[in-house]
């Protein structure tokens, strides 16, 4: 079915031939623009909402709920008092951080900044921007966010945005979803990340989360079997025993799950060109739907994915990644030089809310699939579904699935359980739930700003 539509937006001779193994892709797929009817016709009017970004000059404005083009005065009545950073140890190898807006109406919204061994540096550079905003409107940024070379300012800066696009919306008594477009859907369909839930690293621990997880209603898993591998290992004994192990693991979950189940298999940079296309070769009974970030990110290996691209849709599989680029001028160039099949942009990284779907509107315009990397915590999860719940071509979102009950706990309010496959969009106003501070100050770590370097 995803290669009935490529062949839709690039060209019958340009369209992979792609192996189906599950539905979830193909359910979510159906519900993309790239077909006749009613929704096509939702999907090509479909803009920003112009009351909180102004309008998108690349698609029609929806005025069928009435939407001005340009906010009036009392838009955003209220401003911003506070805004503070809040970080909490989940787990022995998990830190989840977050940011706190409050208007003077005394709402709450909330962004997640989650970037691993940094939570220091994003409360530095928190409290460094949180006085310009101080005493401002609660507006959401028409523009990207303006993020930086800094890895950690950058989260910071977008989950900033994210929690005042929530005042912005419970401002407005709507959901998320509704401030920042049109939704397609009502229920976005989840796929489980496995890996950091998963403590028993033997492919026999893989294949028992796996076929929990597919127990539990998913249609579409990710693992990272590769963490112990470096391409520099690989001439050495040691080296090609643990690809051989990370090859194990992945055809082990496999046989787990069946052949009903869409499987991923995420490699967090750690190969090079000729160990990707062999992981590729060696991966092919399993059936993968994509495999994930297997080089480095560089304009030097632009070509190299490129051309892995292309051995792996040989082999019916897609390549996915560009889950830490910031903008759409990050992605700019992997999208140029056609090197992925999927992106993955993700809330915390990419620039702002609306540039998120303005990445997910270049993706789909070249053919691309856009399933935001969300592996993180709840506040980031809400915010990925309602944008997830707008995205044209997205078909799933990440859940990091089981790795700490206080992914529900910590909420202050129950939200749409993800952990059968799918999350309903968030009712009430807002991203739809906020964080309990008094569970959240029992979990709290000792996160000062960093000093500035000298």
């Amino acid at each position: 079915m995803l290669g009935a539509w490529y062949a839709r937006k690039v060209g019958p001779a340009n369209a992979p031939r792609f192996r189906r193994t599950g539905t979830a892709g193909q359910t979510a797929v159906l519900k993309s623009a790239a077909f006749a009817g009613p929704l096509a016709q939702l999907v090509e009017q479909r803009t920003l909402n112009p009351l909180v970004v102004g309008s998108n000059p690349t698609r029609p404005t929806n005025t069928a709920q009435g939407r001005s083009a340009r906010a009036g005065p009392d838009a955003f009545p209220t401003l911003i008092a506070s805004i503070a950073a809040h970080s909490a140890r989940i787990s022995p190898k998990t830190v989840w951080t977050f940011v706190r807006a409050r208007d003077d109406a005394g709402r709450v919204g909330w962004g997640e900044a989650t970037l691993i061994d940094r939570a220091d540096e994003i409360h530095t550079h928190v409290a460094r921007h949180a006085p310009s905003w101080v005493g401002r409107p609660a507006r959401p940024s028409h523009d990207a966010v303006a993020t930086g070379d800094d890895a950690a300012e950058a989260a910071a800066l977008c989950a900033i945005d994210q929690a005042v696009w929530d005042l912005a919306a419970q401002a407005r008594g709507v959901p998320l979803a509704a401030a920042l477009g049109v939704p397609r859907t009502s229920s976005v369909a989840l796929y489980a990340n496995i890996n950091r839930g998963t403590h028993d690293r033997s492919p026999t621990g893989f294949a028992a989360r796996a076929r929990e997880a597919a127990g539990r209603g998913f249609r579409a898993l990710k693992i990272a079997p590769f963490d112990d591998v470096r391409a520099d290992d690989l001439r050495t004994d040691m080296g090609r025993q643990r690809f051989d192990r990370g090859v194990e693991r992945v055809l082990a979950v496999r046989e787990a799950i069946g052949p009903a189940c869409d499987l991923m298999v995420d490699c967090h940079w750690r190969l090079d060109e000729r160990s990707a296309g062999e992981t590729l070769a060696r991966l092919e009974p399993a059936r993968l739907f994509w495999l994930e970030c297997p080089l480095p990110e560089t304009a030097e290996t632009l070509g190299a994915l490129k051309r892995l691209r292309a051995q792996a849709n040989a082999r019916g599989v897609r390549l996915a990644g560009c889950e830490s680029m910031t903008a759409l001028a990050g992605f700019r160039p992997f999208l140029d030089a056609g090197a992925y099949d999927a992106i993955m942009p993700d809330v915390k990284y990419a620039g702002g809310l609306a540039e998120m779907l303005r990445i997910g509107d270049e993706a789909r315009r070249r053919g691309v699939l856009c399933s935001p990397h969300n592996p993180t915590g709840p506040i980031a999860h809400l915010a990925s579904v309602h944008v997830a719940a707008i995205l044209d071509a997205c078909p799933f979102l990440e859940f990091q699935y089981g790795e700490s009950a206080h992914f529900l706990d910590l909420c202050d309010r129950a939200i749409p359980d993800p952990n059968g496959g799918a999350s309903a969009l968030p009712g009430g106003a807002g991203l739809g739930a906020g964080l309990d501070l008094a569970k959240l100050a029992k979990l709290a770590i000792d996160s000062q700003p960093a000093r500035s370097p000298a």
